[in-house]
């Protein structure tokens, strides 16, 4: 594994083969997108992970915003020397991928949109933007532990409530900058990736969107997530079976979603 710096941005680089950059998502590092496996590189692809501006090692860079993310992405891409990708993120990275296919599809072989949440016109809802407001300012002022207490109960089931809680501790602890991830927390809701679902009908590389359901996440809807493979043309909709763990939990499973894609288009 071979780490790089590009401007303010953090990240790493292994593997031979076919290049696939992930992108994680808000508040998340780069492992958090499969998770630490290491079995892309191991099946033959060039694995490049990042962590978004403000975010684990990466210093703080205004604006936190899709358009600046978008431009990061083509950043990395330039540096490595890498003309188009498989690419894979979470969340916000899922939004960062949209937006960056829609500016520059011929650097997209493939995408894998894992747990998109964004709905047109959200960024817009001063009721959700508060909520996102009170988590900047419980990490602002105390840290890990106000950014929990803001969060709150996990409103999902019983039997994943253990799991969210302690992985938010364990992500929210992973920045050098917490300062500038309240930043982004303030700021990327506030930001739209595209305008309207019309938009998601242009893009044009091969997609499969990974799902959760909402037992599990509901902050990431299962029903917005088929609403973005319904869009996208040709798209694929992959989700766990009900009780099940996440798919977009399980790094290894994950990583196979992402191999599979990119074989289809090799």
């Amino acid at each position: 594994m071979a780490e790089f710096r590009v401007g303010t941005l953090e990240g790493e680089e292994a593997g031979e083969g076919t290049p696939v950059v992930l992108l994680h998502g808000l508040t998340a590092t780069r492992r958090y997108v499969v998770m630490g496996s290491r079995s892309l590189e191991r099946s033959g692809h060039r694995v490049v992970a990042y962590d978004a501006r403000g975010h684990g090692a990466s210093g703080p860079a205004q604006p936190y915003d899709y358009a600046a993310l978008a431009a990061d992405l083509e950043a990395v891409l330039d540096d490595r020397g890498i003309e188009h990708a498989v690419l894979a993120g979470a969340s916000m990275g899922a939004h960062t991928i949209v937006r960056f296919a829609l500016d520059h599809p011929e650097r997209v072989t493939a995408a894998c949109l894992i747990t998109p949440a964004h709905v047109p016109g959200e960024e817009r809802d001063d009721e959700r933007l508060a909520r996102w407001d009170a988590l900047a300012e419980g990490l602002r002022t105390r840290g890990v532990e106000g950014f929990v207490e803001a969060y709150g109960e996990p409103s999902a089931g019983p039997q994943f409530a253990e799991t969210i809680s302690r992985v938010l501790r364990q992500r929210l602890g992973a920045h050098a900058h917490p300062d500038a991830v309240a930043d982004a927390l303030e700021q990327v809701p506030r930001s739209a990736p595209f305008e309207s679902w019309s938009d998601l009908t242009a893009i044009e590389a091969p997609t499969v969107v990974v799902a959760s359901r909402d037992e599990a996440d509901p902050g990431h809807p299962l029903a917005t997530g088929r609403r973005w493979g319904e869009l996208i043309p040709g798209a694929r909709v992959l989700t766990e079976d009900e009780g099940k763990s996440p798919l977009a939990w399980q790094g290894g499973q994950l990583s196979k979603v992402i191999a599979d894609l990119a074989a289809t288009t090799a």
